[in-house]
């Protein structure tokens, strides 16, 4: 039964709990009852059952276990169970001295690691070199007992090796934050880039317009000249009137 609870508990898409059967109405206002005849007092079944024997249908199980989680216990505790899983309220990312490895690099995040890591790095370089005069050596006779010496510097390496990769883990929030504003530095530029030639572009259909603005004036001019010419009336320059042509006047002179 218990294999059962506990490959339930590990499945993608577990079950609801068995007893969520025991949330009925009923049951709840029970609980309310013996919270107020109780007054916060330690309840055990038999209390449960002599507080509450005017009333029917009392289960045998405690009430008490239909409560809502206390949120108190849990911001204390730092962390609650869901699905058989632990799930802390902090994230956290533990330490390589906290999961049993042995740090060389200091673990304050506000510390220069810089030098550290360089030692580090050196460090790696002298012992692949090591390791591979260690190879190259001839191998150790009957009578040795203790571990090759290649043996010793792979688990140097290996280590160095675990340094590295946990200092850059710890890095990676810099980098992400790194990353982020260099792409909003880069969309900034772009999108300035973007109005600038937008406001080119403006002032070059402004300057087009404005020339023909000018040639639709220059072309007015000439049209007027012409008019002149072909016997209009002449208007001067001056005049808030249009101009109108001779046979107009002359039309509306005969109806008058």
């Amino acid at each position: 039964m218990e294999d059962e609870q506990e490959a339930e508990l590990r499945n993608p898409f577990p079950s609801p709990p068995s007893h969520y059967t025991n949330y009925t109405a009923h049951n709840l206002k029970l609980l309310s009852l013996l919270r107020e005849r109780s007054e916060d007092q330690n309840i055990s079944e038999q209390v449960q059952n002599d507080i509450l024997s005017d009333q029917s249908d009392v289960p045998e199980w405690s009430l008490t276990s239909l409560e809502k989680p206390r949120v108190d216990w849990i911001q204390e505790e730092g962390y609650y169970n869901v699905f058989g899983d632990t799930w802390f309220l902090k994230e956290t990312f533990p330490s390589l001295g906290e999961v049993g490895g042995h740090q060389l690099y200091p673990e304050d995040p506000a510390a220069d690691r810089r030098p550290a890591l360089l030692s580090i790095l050196k460090s790696m370089l002298v012992t692949y070199s090591s390791f591979l005069s260690a190879l190259l050596a001839p191998p150790p006779s009957a009578r040795s007992t203790g571990p090759p010496e290649w043996e010793r510097q792979v688990e140097w390496i290996t280590t160095l090796a675990q340094n590295v990769m946990a200092a850059a883990n710890d890095l990676r929030p810099v980098q992400a934050r790194a990353s982020l504003e260099l792409m909003m530095k880069h969309q900034l530029e772009l999108r300035r880039e973007e109005t600038r030639a937008i406001h080119e572009k403006c002032d070059l259909l402004e300057a087009q317009l404005a020339q023909l603005q000018e040639m639709a004036k220059q072309k007015s001019g000439q049209q007027l000249d012409q008019r002149a010419d072909e016997g209009h009336v002449p208007i001067a320059e001056t005049a808030p009137f249009p101009l109108v042509p001779v046979d107009d006047v002359a039309r509306w002179a005969e109806e008058l």
